[in-house]
C-alpha cells in the first residue's frame, strides 16, 4: 500500500532542465527517484525509474572505500580502472543505447499532450 510520500514522490514535477523544455526525459531522469527507492529498499521500483539507480549508490560507496583504503595504504589501486578510456566509451555507450530505449517506450506510452503537459510549453 502507497503512503503519502510514495505517491508525493512518484507524481512530483521534475526539476531536469531537459525534460521541463522539451518534455521528454535526458538520459539521467529517475536516477534520483531510482536511488530513493533503492535506500527504502524496493529494489524493482528503484531499477523501474532507472537502471543506472543503485549501481550509482554501490559505486559511491565503492570508491569511497577505495579512498579511504588508498589514504591507510598511501598505494594507488584500481587507477588504470577509474581513469580507463575503454570504460567510458563503453558506459557513454550503454548509457546512449539506454536512453534511446527509454525514449521509445516514453514515446509509446505518452500522448503529446501529456508531454507538453510535463514541459513549459502546457
Amino acid at each position: 500500500m502507497l503512503n503519502d510520500k510514495d505517491d508525493q514522490l512518484k507524481n512530483s514535477q521534475s526539476l531536469c532542465p531537459i525534460k521541463i523544455l522539451t518534455g521528454f526525459p535526458c538520459p539521467s531522469c529517475g536516477i534520483t527517484k531510482s536511488i530513493v527507492y533503492f535506500y527504502k529498499g524496493d529494489f524493482a521500483q528503484s531499477v523501474s525509474y532507472h537502471i543506472l539507480g543503485p549501481a550509482t549508490v554501490l559505486i559511491c560507496v565503492f570508491i569511497i572505500v577505495l579512498l579511504l583504503v588508498e589514504l591507510k595504504t598511501k598505494k594507488e589501486y584500481f587507477n588504470q580502472y577509474l581513469y580507463n578510456k575503454k570504460i567510458a566509451y563503453g558506459l557513454a555507450f550503454f548509457i546512449g543505447v539506454y536512453h534511446i530505449i527509454r525514449l521509445i517506450y516514453f514515446i509509446h506510452e505518452h500522448s503529446f499532450q501529456e508531454v507538453l503537459k510535463e514541459s513549459i510549453w502546457k
